[in-house]
């Protein structure tokens, strides 16, 4: 039976997410700026939720800004995602447990190359997620009023103002980052490969492989969403003159005394929409590496 390599999962895996997200770049930046308005001194009047931002979002700031960041987040999700599925194959070489030894060692497994393949990946793509971060909050209605140009003026004028890594840089909160990666895709590789294995699904239509995708996505989102919040908002201050966290712990501390712990989950519904796309994702990587081997076969 043909295999792919390496080189060719990250292909199709970086195809079908670029696509995914694209589309589903909307909802992305709703989530975003519900979840991070607390550190935009320009946000001067809150979002109050998911159809406040729809409401005002293309009438302040135009339909088109929908997508504001978009080009970032497809940089950044192409080597994301095509790297996770590329090095999660590589580390299920280490980790791999056969079904027939037992349910828990085959999730454990899943679960560690999983996580691992996105810690991996977010080293290489983390400055593309934090450009897509701050493009997406920012809230200027014209080039002129923005804080950054663009995607490589986002990272550099960062990184010229406090450097790559340590407080207040580029890579401000990669601890935590890393810490919920392994959360989140370790969750979302490892329930999904475990589920997908059993008898039950094997011969799946779309749709049972689809309810799956979504369950999964879902689920993998709201464990690691507080994680997530405390990166996000840590990202927000890097650059300004004053370090405002100095730490992942103090930012949650800070984040609860002074939002409440609902603060942690701001968002969170709209991440629930957003999950279709991360459930389109994993179906359609699988449907399409299907299509990619029989063409293989047929012209091997």
């Amino acid at each position: 039976m043909a295999k792919t390599n390496i080189v060719e999962d990250f292909m199709l895996g970086g195809i079908s997410a670029a696509v995914s997200k694209t589309a589903a770049a909307p909802i992305e930046r709703i989530k975003l700026l519900l979840q991070n308005q607390g550190e935009n001194a320009a946000i001067t009047k809150p979002y109050t939720g998911i159809m406040d931002c729809v409401r005002r979002v293309p009438a302040e700031q135009g339909i088109l800004s929908f997508w504001r960041g978009n080009l970032s987040n497809v940089l950044r999700y192409f080597p994301t995602q095509a790297l996770n599925f590329a090095f999660k194959d590589l580390y299920k070489q280490w980790f791999s447990v056969k079904r027939s030894e037992g349910f828990w060692k085959c999730l454990l497994g899943n679960v560690a190359s999983g996580g691992l393949a996105g810690a991996t990946s977010l080293l290489v793509v983390y400055p593309l997620d934090f450009a897509r971060t701050r493009l997406a909050v920012d809230v200027g209605n014209n080039p002129e009023s923005r804080e950054f140009k663009g995607t490589v003026d986002c990272i550099m004028k960062t990184a010229k103002s406090k450097g790559w890594v340590g407080k207040g840089g580029v890579y401000n909160g990669f601890a935590v980052s890393c810490v919920g990666i392994i959360f989140y895709r370790g969750a979302y590789f490892g329930i999904y490969d475990t589920v997908s294995g059993n008898d039950f699904m094997k011969g799946a239509n779309f749709w049972m492989k689809f309810a799956l995708g979504y369950s999964v996505t879902v689920a993998a989102g709201l464990i690691s969403y507080p994680l997530d919040t405390i990166r996000r908002r840590m990202m927000m201050t890097s650059g300004s003159a004053n370090v405002k966290y100095s730490s992942s712990i103090d930012c949650a501390r800070q984040i609860i005394a002074k939002e409440g712990v609902n603060s942690m989950f701001k968002g969170a519904g709209s991440n629930v929409l957003r999950g279709l796309c991360g459930a389109l994702v994993l179906v359609g990587f699988d449907y399409f590496k299907g299509w990619y081997i029989d063409f293989k076969k047929e012209n091997m």
